[in-house]
């Protein structure tokens, strides 16, 4: 793979790419900001929020990553800079405002400055996500795509029920494990396209997954929930737990177009 702009992206068990069923992917990964952009004129604190990325994230797509023995691709900017599960005409791709913070270094950012983040930043942490399935393709591999997120238990004063919310548009093969999966336990509140839907043209589920025919979902896990190492954890082991089934299933394999693995 290419190594330019390695601030932008981090792979995890590169060697694994087309020796697993699963690409793990994780899109707001990182709340660092270079500091030539001076903290976006934001204090420290707002970094620790939802709005520059999804706090736990990280740590579960890591431990899913070693639990499935699979590739994992993470980026290492704030979404605040700029948000790789936009397309690039999407006016949310550089956010001015953000759940109520303003945000002062996008204030009056310009389409060449957009552009610049767009080839530093944003380009190429898809790059390297499609360089890892054409890898994976080239040796006749269709990867299942896992893309891991956290939402914040409180949106603009109203608590939140879901513990995880399940995201897809009109691939439905992962999703459908996944609700079936998670609500077996009755203690979860499990989410379909809530609290978000996954029908957003051009994010990073739509370009490498819908566009290219490849099983996809992405998981929403309610962040509180991955606060501590047990809860990072105790999701793995959820997750996993489903995917892992799948595999053992040759009907649901053959589904998923991952018939390799037995």
């Amino acid at each position: 793979m290419q190594r330019e702009h390695l601030e932008s992206v981090r792979i995890l068990g590169e060697t694994r790419i087309g020796s697993s069923p699963f690409l793990i992917l994780c899109d707001h990964a990182s709340n660092h900001v270079p500091p030539e952009f001076a903290s976006l004129g934001l204090p420290p604190a707002e970094f620790e929020r939802h709005i520059a990325w999804d706090p736990g994230a990280a740590l579960l797509a890591e431990a899913l990553a070693t639990r499935l023995s699979a590739p994992a691709i993470l980026s290492c900017f704030s979404r605040l800079l700029i948000d790789p599960n936009r397309g690039t005409d999407d006016p949310t791709l550089v956010m001015r405002l953000s759940d109520g913070t303003v945000i002062p270094g996008n204030r009056h950012v310009t389409e060449a400055d957009i552009a610049a983040r767009i080839a530093r930043f944003y380009d190429p942490y898809h790059r390297t996500i499609e360089e890892a399935i054409e890898r994976a393709l080239a040796i006749g591999i269709a990867p299942a795509l896992i893309s891991i997120h956290t939402f914040t238990p409180v949106w603009r004063g109203a608590p939140r029920p879901w513990h995880a919310g399940i995201l897809w548009d009109r691939d439905d093969r992962l999703a459908r494990l996944f609700l079936a999966g998670l609500r077996a336990d009755p203690d979860l509140i499990v989410g379909d396209n809530e609290p978000y839907h996954g029908r957003l043209e051009n994010d990073c589920m739509h370009r490498h997954g819908t566009s290219r025919g490849l099983a996809h979902v992405l998981l929403e896990i309610r962040n509180d929930l991955l606060a501590t190492p047990d809860g990072v954890s105790q999701w793995c082991d959820r997750i996993a737990g489903v995917l892992e089934e799948a595999m053992a299933d040759a009907t649901v394999r053959l589904q998923l177009g991952v018939v390799k693995w037995a």
